[in-house]
């Protein structure tokens, strides 16, 4: 695996902290799922689970969505795949998903989000609420390097049995 991530800064303020740590782990799946072809980005975990690398794209493509553009930003826009039909279709339906796109889909949903971030103070409340309470924009940078995290670990597990690879 190749590895053009910048590490996160051991010094800076608050928001450059948080800014730094977010695109660190972005990149971060970025690198498991690079130089696999597309049958290797769709291949599952383990059964029953619908676990995969190209799952996982979608899954953080959906997540940048709503947690940037509809609840910090207050967009009225649709949620990804047929989240309404299936909560899990960002992982179940990767069989015949393009993965080009998937890939351009979240690259553009991280671009949304970081001109929505750059644009609104820390201590900024979202406009939607979420689970019936406010979220600070603080809140929501917080949750999405814990959610980059969580997922990280897994597509570390995927990319090992894949081929081998491993690697931060």
């Amino acid at each position: 695996m190749t590895d053009d991530r910048v590490s996160p800064a051991f010094i800076a303020d608050e928001r450059a902290m948080l800014d730094s740590w977010l695109d660190w782990h972005r990149e971060t799946l970025a690198v498991k799922c690079a130089g696999l072809p597309e049958e290797r980005l769709r291949e599952r975990s383990v059964p029953p689970s619908s676990l995969s690398l190209l799952g996982l794209v979608r899954h953080m493509a959906h997540v940048e969505r709503v947690w940037f553009r509809r609840v910090l930003d207050g967009e009225d826009v649709p949620l990804l795949y047929s989240k309404a039909e299936d909560p899990d279709s960002d992982f179940n339906d990767v069989d015949t998903a393009s993965v080009e796109e998937a890939f351009a889909i979240w690259r553009a949903e991280i671009e949304v989000a970081r001109e929505i971030s750059a644009r609104v103070p820390l201590d900024a409340v979202g406009k939607q609420q979420r689970h019936g309470q406010d979220v600070s924009h603080r809140w929501i940078l917080v949750h999405m390097i814990e959610e980059y995290a969580r997922h990280n670990g897994h597509a570390d597990l995927l990319r090992e049995r894949l081929d081998g690879a491993v690697g931060e």
